[in-house]
């Protein structure tokens, strides 16, 4: 079969699904409130799905009623676990690391494990503050890595100190389980904390359940004991990183999309990748509920991505059309992803005759070089394959490997996205 050209529609729109990181927040936030809890626009996702999933083993009840979620929440006394569970969490670092301070606060013993690029993903920072705090965990595998081990039957609480320069989901479970400790939690970041927006995102979403947090800036963070996530109706803002793909279509065809169900004025850090896209020459439209984006001659930039990690290889693909090199800065902490993506990004895009000079902790992509299509790889990491369809749409005979694994955030991409190109789809294996 010859590769199919993808030729985008000239203006396409698109309904976006529910965030993955909000989704993520308000089921631990209405599973840890008494009463009913409704999400609407939820993400459904394997991701979400390992949250869920866990919860429900600590007793959250929940059903589904079309485009809502009803939760019957815990009220912070969970099911006990007299005999160690084992808990597995896949690839959902999120999960991992949001969960592990809730499974602290449970009465009982658990282990908890993934799939085996989990288990070189770092987990150490957030054991030793859990046990700054008075939990009893520890981590099985070496140098701070998972499986970990929790024998717990609560948190007692105090003053922490949190390095910021690993992940900020470090500093979001510890925020979340926070009101549930004994005592008040205090928390001290130590040295720049990478992925801010995710933080104010954490904290959006405990003040929309009830639960306030004081803080000065992002260098220390107060919760009082004794606060009590409220149970309510909750609507998840529509995914600022999934309409990144479709933005980015539009970057380098020179069509207009619309990306629906987005606030272009949110606390989601990945917003900001538009400004990044007018900088390189598009222009961007925002509305209240939506964003329209059509591409222009693009240039590349010099940017620093410390805030939007995510948004990396979604602006790397983007690049490689630009005219001149795009400098990707403070990116360091990506090598510990579903991949160790700046590797990833380098490897692939490489195959395809793009020019990348890979760092420590940035990225150098050079605009304007002969690409061919050839079959690639996304090392099991849905946001590199969703990147790669985008260079695909400039770059016929591109084929990607084991294109299921958009299934971690964004299960219907292929669906929405075919309907971008207007086309059955590219060839995939």
């Amino acid at each position: 079969m010859n590769p199919t050209i993808i030729s985008p529609y000239d203006d396409y729109g698109v309904t976006i699904p529910g965030s993955k990181s909000i989704t993520h927040r308000a089921l631990i936030a209405g599973g840890l409130a008494a009463g009913k809890t409704v999400l609407k626009n939820d993400l459904r996702c394997e991701d979400t799905h390992h949250t869920a999933r866990v919860l429900k083993a600590l007793g959250v009840r929940m059903k589904r009623n079309g485009n809502h979620l009803i939760m019957e929440g815990m009220g912070g006394k969970a099911r006990e676990h007299p005999w160690e569970k084992a808990l597995y969490l896949g690839n959902s670092g999120t999960s991992f690391r949001l969960l592990l301070p809730v499974l602290s606060l449970v009465k009982g013993n658990f282990l908890m494990t993934g799939a085996p690029r989990m288990r070189e993903r770092p987990m150490g920072p957030l054991v030793d503050a859990l046990q700054q705090l008075g939990a009893k965990v520890s981590c099985v595998g070496d140098n701070g890595l998972p499986p970990v081990r929790i024998v717990s039957g609560g948190i007692p609480g105090g003053v922490v100190a949190l390095p910021g320069d690993a992940s900020s989901q470090f500093l979001s479970a510890l925020l979340l389980s926070a009101p549930y400790a004994e005592k008040d939690v205090e928390i001290t970041v130590k040295g720049d904390l990478v992925s801010r927006p995710y933080v104010d995102v954490t904290v959006q979403v405990m003040a929309a359940f009830g639960v306030a947090v004081e803080r000065d800036g992002y260098e220390k963070f107060s919760v009082l004991s004794g606060q009590r996530y409220e149970p309510r109706d909750y609507t998840v803002q529509g995914d600022a990183s999934s309409a990144s793909y479709f933005w980015a279509g539009a970057a380098v065809t020179g069509n207009t999309v619309t990306t629906r169900n987005i606030h272009p004025h949110g606390k989601q850090g990945d917003i900001r990748l538009l400004a990044v896209f007018e900088d390189m020459g598009c222009t961007v439209i925002r509305e209240s509920d939506r964003v329209s984006v059509t591409g222009g001659p693009l240039k590349g930039i010099d940017v620093n991505m410390g805030a939007m990690p995510d948004m990396v290889p979604t602006l790397a693909a983007v690049a490689l059309f630009a005219e001149g090199k795009t400098t990707i800065r403070n990116v360091g902490h990506l090598r510990f992803k579903e991949s160790d993506r700046l590797g990833a990004v380098t490897e692939e895009w490489r195959k395809l005759g793009g020019r990348v000079d890979e760092f420590e902790d940035s990225l150098v992509v050079h605009g304007g070089e002969q690409l061919y299509g050839t079959e690639v790889d996304p090392h099991d990491d849905h946001r590199l394959a969703m990147s790669l369809a985008v260079v695909g749409l400039k770059v016929p005979g591109i084929r990607i490997q084991d294109r299921a694994c958009v299934g971690k955030s964004f299960p219907r991409f292929w669906d929405l996205w075919n309907g971008f190109t207007g086309e059955i789809g590219m060839k995939m294996t």
